[in-house]
Parts: structure tokens; sequence; C-alpha cells
């Protein structure tokens, strides 16, 4: 049994896995405090240095007055002496345990020596010290290096034990602090003293012209050193290109617009007729020469250049119709839209003159989703296709017919060895002649033509039916009267029907029911001519309304208007009536009185027209009446007018008129309208049709045409043509006279010939 007491007993394993907790708890909180009193004795030891090295620099010492004066006693000290009080209860130690520690504290060593005093080893603590005595003591240091304040760090724990972590704070020069703030508060004060001007209208305007004006030198100054070396100047492009991201509000949009017109100009003259291809490694790896290398690092330089281009014209796209505005606000949304018109345009530029190139596949993508957008002119791009033919299934039935090859089984059966064997090499031959003559493109070109045209029909025929008060009517019916010939004759009937119910609901405006019209004749002037369809109705219309042109907004309807005339009355001369081209020739002469010189000009090339197109309106320039009846100019309609009895005495006001044009045309009007003689107009004028002339002579640009001569040269031209008498030389020195003097008087001038002749 003893030997029993005495074996240890072994504990469960439920008590050995509680004594295991609680042991690890009991280190842990051990550790913890080992590590606490640690830093405490380190914080202690480093608030001793820190109080030290004040004491040293501080620029105020005691006074030396009052060395009795009792000092007031430190908080560290308090503190460590009563942290050595608590560790030392004297009142529990014996006098002779208390008189030996008193000499081992006499006979301190090194180890025990607080560095953070300068006292001498065996000296005793004196409450009382003498200042300067005490201050001799601190150690020196020099003012250049001021001592640095040190951050406490996480320790590191190490097999040695615990090492502190210190970091040196940064240094902050308080005297430039204060300088820089005394230097803020003076330029503020300055700055509040004298308040900035703002600028007034004119002046900021002329502030701006200024620095548009520096962008554009700018950038012309690029443009021209790119074109004029484009290999060697390849990386300007990329200048040029930074410069859509002007950030300057009074120029941004401005500059933004004439840096993508510019770029889109310079790759339109630098960019190759061939498509660059990336090289392979082989390529790249391989020896080549400069020249060579020139023109690959060139190339390399446009295709990125040319991306980076494209890509910014994308983001402007997707900034506007996002309707996302950047960080810095520099444009304004509405400013955006004008971006992003000026951005499409640029790419559906290169894309036309650049097919061939880089990236055209990516412009397609681009700007084909763009037309869904909701703008009104949007159909108007369908005027721009070039259909000018399209598939008839019954021509592709009889005539252009496919030849169908023999299939195997045919010649087997038909033909012998030989022949199948020439049969083959015939068809492989007619394969390649139908691809060198590219027939099968030109089907499949009609072919998509007809299906483009049916979808833009569609369109327009939806519009007409649902939408009749709609604006994009206006663009309806311009695509329309381009389109009319290849309609389907079948729906005729029922689109004039639709145009005369537009144009009698008085909903449309003037230039609306123009293209009604000019639809109506484009219709019947093509495959129309085989209907039994009177357009009386839309002469009427159009004779009714000619006088609702004049010199002021409506001037732009007089290209449409002779238009209309040329299909109405000199391409349908053999249904137009004698009386019906008398009254419009004369309401034309009458109308060529309140329009501008340019309409006027294309108005009386008009009536110069129809009267070679129908002789005997001849008769308006006779003053004795022809028939019975008096000319009724209210009358609307034109058969019942009476023109025969009227004359064009408008033609004599027209012969006085300001423009040299209309006064040339007037005359020879006048004259009969002859095509020889000195009344017959000049073949720069004869041979131009209306709608021509009336676009050369256009004011559009506030500039007239043909220049006006001044005053001097007129006087010029009379002395020079009143002397015929004179010699080669003296008419030298009357020119020399006339353009070096100003305009002359006739005295001076008469004195001038006296002594040049004497």
């Amino acid at each position: 049994m003893k030997a029993r007491r005495n074996k240890k007993q072994v504990p469960s394993f439920r008590k050995l896995l509680k004594t295991s907790k609680v042991k690890l708890e009991n280190k842990l909180k051990n550790k913890q405090f080992k590590q606490q009193s640690t830093l405490k004795k380190y914080r202690k030891e480093q608030r001793k240095l820190r109080q030290a090295v004040k004491d040293a620099v501080s620029k105020k010492p005691i006074p030396l007055e009052d060395p009795k004066e009792k000092r007031p006693v430190k908080r560290i000290e308090r503190e460590e002496e009563e942290e050595e009080e608590e560790a030392l209860p004297l009142d529990m130690m014996d006098e002779d345990d208390l008189q030996l520690m008193k000499d081992l504290g006499q006979r301190a060593s090194f180890l025990t020596r607080d560095l953070s005093s300068s006292e001498p080893v065996h000296a005793k603590k004196r409450k009382k010290e003498h200042v300067i005595d005490k201050y001799e003591k601190i150690p020196r240091t020099l003012q250049t290096e001021p001592e640095k304040e040190l951050i406490h760090l996480l320790p590191i724990k190490d097999k040695s034990g615990i090492i502190p972590q210190t970091r040196e704070k940064p240094a902050v020069d308080i005297n430039k602090d204060e300088e820089d703030q005394e230097e803020e508060m003076e330029d503020n004060e300055e700055t509040a003293e004298e308040p900035i001007r703002e600028l007034t209208v004119e002046e900021h305007l002329i502030e701006r012209r200024k620095k548009l004006q520096e962008k554009k030198i700018h950038i012309a100054t690029l443009a021209s050193a790119i074109l004029s070396d484009p290999e060697s100047n390849i990386k300007k492009l990329k200048e040029l290109r930074s410069m859509l991201m002007e950030q300057d509000p009074d120029v941004a949009v401005t500059v933004r617009k004439l840096v993508i017109v510019s770029l889109m100009e310079l790759f339109k003259d630098i960019t190759p007729s061939y498509k660059i291809r990336p090289l392979t490694e082989v390529e790249k790896s391989a020896k080549m020469r400069k020249e060579t290398q020139k023109l690959r690092e060139f190339e390399e330089g446009l295709v990125s250049q040319y991306k980076f281009y494209l890509e910014n014209l994308e983001q402007m796209v997707k900034d506007w119709k996002q309707r996302k505005l950047k960080k810095s606000n520099v444009v304004s949304l509405k400013a955006y839209r004008g971006l992003a018109e000026v951005a499409v345009k640029s790419l559906c530029e290169l894309l036309v003159a650049l097919p061939h190139f880089n990236f055209h596949n990516n412009i397609i993508v681009l700007i084909v989703p763009l037309m869904n957008d909701t703008s009104k002119s949007m159909l108007k791009t369908f005027l721009c296709l070039r259909i000018k033919e399209v598939e008839v299934k019954k021509d592709t039935e009889d005539i252009n017919k496919p030849k169908k090859f023999m299939t195997f089984k045919e010649k087997r059966k038909t033909l012998s060895r030989m022949q199948r064997k020439w049969k083959k090499a015939e068809e492989k031959l007619e394969r390649e002649l139908r691809e060198a003559e590219a027939s099968e493109s030109t089907e499949k070109k009609l072919k998509l033509h007809t299906e483009t045209l049916n979808i833009v029909f569609v369109t327009y025929f939806r519009i007409l039916k649902k939408a009749r008060r709609s604006p994009l009517l206006p663009a309806v019916l311009e695509g329309l009267a381009k389109f009319a010939h290849l309609i389907n004759v079948e729906f005729f009937d029922d689109l004039l029907v639709v145009l005369h119910t537009l144009i009698e609901s008085g909903d449309l405006s003037y230039q609306e029911s123009l293209h009604c019209v000019q639809t109506a004749f484009h219709i019947l002037s093509g495959q129309g001519d085989v209907l039994n369809i009177d357009p009386m109705k839309f002469y009427t219309h159009l004779y009714k309304t000619l006088f609702k042109l004049h010199a002021g907004a409506t001037n732009e309807g007089v290209e449409i208007v002779l238009q209309c005339l040329d299909v109405m009355l000199t391409k349908r001369r053999k249904q137009v009536s004698q009386q019906r081209a008398l009254a419009f020739i004369k309401r034309l002469c009458t109308l060529a009185l309140q329009v501008l010189p340019n309409s006027g000009i294309g108005i009386l090339a008009t009536a110069r027209t129809l009267m070679h197109t129908f002789p005997r309106a001849d008769l308006l320039l006779d003053s004795d009446s022809q028939g019975s009846g008096v000319f009724l100019p209210e009358l609307d309609e034109p058969e019942h007018c009476n023109a025969q009895n009227t004359a064009l005495w408008e033609l004599h006001a027209l012969r006085r008129h300001y423009h040299p044009i209309v006064q040339r045309f007037a005359a020879h009007l006048i004259a009969g309208a002859p095509s020889e003689g000195s009344e017959a107009l000049k073949p720069e004028l004869s041979r131009r049709s209306a709608v021509e002339l009336f676009e050369a002579y256009s004011m559009a640009t506030m500039t007239f045409n043909p220049p006006v001569e001044s005053s001097y040269s007129k006087k010029k031209d009379k002395v020079l043509q009143g002397t015929p008498f004179l010699n080669e030389d003296l008419n030298q020195l009357i020119k020399k006279y006339c353009n070096e003097l100003p305009a002359p008087s006739s005295l001076d001038f008469t004195k001038y010939l006296k002594t040049s002749l004497q």
C-alpha cells in the first residue's frame, strides 16, 4: 500500500488538458507583464534623457540672484521618490539592513548609476543646488546640430530579449515657417488692398482673340512642319493631338475643333496608299538599312497616332451620347454637341478618303449606330446614296439570266470522254472571264442597291402615312424627289394623291410644298409617262405661289423653283400648252424685280430657255395685243389669264438694274434672245443652266460678283479711252501718272500733259 501511495498518480486527459490551458494563460500573462515592465523602464530612461537635453538647450535659465530660493521639484523626481517608497517599505526592515543599504548606496558603481544625471558618483542628492554649478556640469552640445525628436515604434522581440525601436521625427524649420506665414499675410494684405479689376466684355473678347490667334499659329506651325517632312516630324503629331485636351475655358471648344479638322487633313495627306500591317518577330529581328528602318518607324508612329486620334473622336461622341461631363468642366454640355458633330464629320471624311487604310472597319462600326440619333436632319443622309439603277425582275428573268453549267451526270449521259474534257476546260475559261469582267460583282451590286432602296422607301412611306406633320417631312419629300424615278409604277397613283392632299392641307411650309410639286413631276417625267394623269393642279399651285418668293428668307427657295420649272415646262414641252408657257414667262419676269441678283439671273435664264423652247413666245415682246380679252395678272389659273395680251415691260426696268449680269440678260431678252450678234450672250453665260448661274452669282459670302470697280479706276479708264491720238510713250506716261498720284483733277492733268509735251 505504501509503495502504491508513493507512486505518482497519472492525471486524466481532461485534467491534463485543463492544467495545460491554465499554464498557457499564466505564461502569457507573465510574458505581457515582463514586456510592460520593460517598456516602462525604457520610457523612464528616455524621459529623463529628454529632460536633461531640454535643460541644457533651454534659453531661459533660472535667475542667479536668488540661489537660496527653493526650486520647484520636478514631476519626474516626485514619481521616482514615490516609486522608491513603494518599492522599499522601510518600516518592515531591521536597522542593520537599513544601514547596509545606505552604505551600498554610497558605494554605487557604474552599473547602478543614473546616466541622465551629470553628478559625481558618490555625491548625494541635493535639492538645493546652485544653478551655475549645475549648468556647467551639463555636457555641451553644438547649436548647429539641433536635437532630433524621436518617435517610439513597436519593439521587436529577439532571442536576447526585447529590442526597442525608434525613428527620428522630421525636423521642421519654425523660423522659415514663420517667415512664410508672414510673407503670405503680407501678400494677402496687398491683394486685399488692391483687388483684381474685372475685365469688360470688350476687353475679354480682345483677350480671347489674342489667345485664339496664338493657338492658331501654333497649330499651323506644327502642321506645316509635319507636311514638309512627315518621316522626320512624325512625333509632332503627338504634340498636336495633345491640344485636343485644351483646358483654357475661353478657347477650349474652338481650339479642339481646329485641331480635329487639322489632324484629319494631315492624315489624309500623309497616309500612304496601302494598308500598314504589324511586323512579325522575324522581321523585327532582321537587319535592315537605315532608310528601311526610318520608314518602318514612320509607319509605326503613323498607325499609333492615327489609332489614338480615332479613340479621341470616339470618346467625344460617347461623352455626348451619355451626356457625360469631365471633372474639369472646361467644356459645357451644349458645346459637347458641336464637338461631337465635328468628330463625326471627320470620321466620315476619313472613311471616304481612306477606305483602304487601317481601322476602316472600326470607323464603320462607330458611325453606323449613330443613324439611330433623334436629329431631324438624319434622314438627309439618304440623299447621299449614289443609287442610279436597281434590279428589275423582268429584266433579270429574261435578259440577265445566269448561265447554268452541266452537272457530271448530264455530261456523262450526253457527252463522250473527249467532249467532257473539252467541256470542263471551256467552263473553267468562262469562269475566269466572268471574274475578269466582274459580272458577278455587278449583279451583287444591283441586288444590294435594290434592297437598300426598298428600306429607304419603306421609311419614307411610313412617315407619309402616319406622321404627316412630322419635322421629318421635308427630308422625306426631298428624298422622294431624288429617287422618284426608281419607284415602282404600282405606287404612282396613291403617291400623287398623298402629295396633293398634303399641298391642299395648308400645313406645309412653302419649301415643303415645292418639294411635293418637284416629287410629283419627277414621277411623271420617268416611268409615269405611260400613265394618263393630268397634273394641272400642280401647275396651278406653283403658278399661284411664285410671288411668295422675295429677297428675304424665301430667296433660297428659288433654286427648287428653277428645278421644278425645268421638269414641268422644258422636259414636258409636248404636254404644255402655249397659253400656260406665256403665263409662266410673264410671271417669271415680274418675279425678277423683287429677288436678289443671283435669283434674278437664274429666273431670266429660265425665261430665255422657255423662249427658245416655245418660239411663239416672242409675241410678248410686241406691245400690240393678240386676240381678244384683257390680261388678268391676279388670276391664279395660267390657262385663262390671257397672257398673250400683255408685254414684258419688266425687262426695260431690269435693263437699268445695278447688277451688270442682270442688265446683260434683260438686254438679251429684249432683243429676242438671239444666239448670234451683238446682243448674244457670252459662252460662260449661255452654256450654263439656270441653277448653275444661281449658285455662281450667289451672295451668301457677302461679296459682290463680279467685284465692283472703284470710281478712280473708272476715271482712269475714261482718260485712257479719250486719248487715242497719243503715241504709246504718252499712253505709258499717262498710266504712270494715274498710278502714282491720287485721283487727279482735270486742271492738274492738263498742266501735267502740257509740261510733258514740252
